[in-house]
């Protein structure tokens, strides 16, 4: 038997997944490509558990209660993942503890001299251990602890209690 309520809640916690994640990748690189916040290598590599939940949420809103909780399960696992590394980026932007010793603005490889040396004086290094931009007191690391955790949770809950709650709460004949 199908518990549609369940399902409901697992394709409305897919879809704020999905939005939620789709809006954070956005908006990061809406501050990288139109207002010109250079990324940090540990600031992409954030973005990472982002472009695995998309496609799991979306695939989710499609799939039978069993797999969309196990699609969902996977996607709260790895954006928990991007939140903690949210929590180690934003420690090392406020000195609680030291970033990695490798970490810097990155570009492509250029051709040739010419091009090398353009990329030379327009290209902004960016350390791991400065904040670009704070809001609200938190850097974009913070924000991104606070979002990836929001939905982790979101995903979460919903793999783990999906049905639970509407079957132990109806009324017994």
């Amino acid at each position: 038997m199908i518990d549609e309520i369940a399902l409901l809640r697992l394709k409305r916690a897919a879809l704020a997944v999905l939005i939620g994640s789709v809006l954070t990748v956005g908006g990061a690189l809406v501050l990288e490509h139109i207002y010109g916040y250079a990324p940090c290598k540990l600031c992409l590599t954030e973005r990472l558990p982002y472009y695995a939940a998309i496609p799991l949420a979306l695939i989710g809103l499609f799939l039978p209660e069993r797999l969309a909780r196990l699609t969902l399960g996977l996607a709260a696992a790895g954006l928990l993942y991007g939140a903690g590394l949210g929590v180690y980026h934003a420690g090392a932007e406020w000195g609680f503890w030291p970033g990695p010793t490798d970490c810097g603005g990155g570009s492509a490889n250029p051709a040739d001299l010419g091009s090398f040396r353009d990329a030379l004086a327009s290209t902004r290094v960016t350390d791991c251990s400065t904040a670009a931009l704070r809001i609200l007191g938190l850097s974009l690391a913070g924000w991104n602890a606070v979002i990836a955790f929001v939905l982790a949770s979101v995903a979460g809950k919903a793999a783990l209690n999906s049905g639970r709650r509407e079957r132990s709460a109806a009324p017994r004949r």
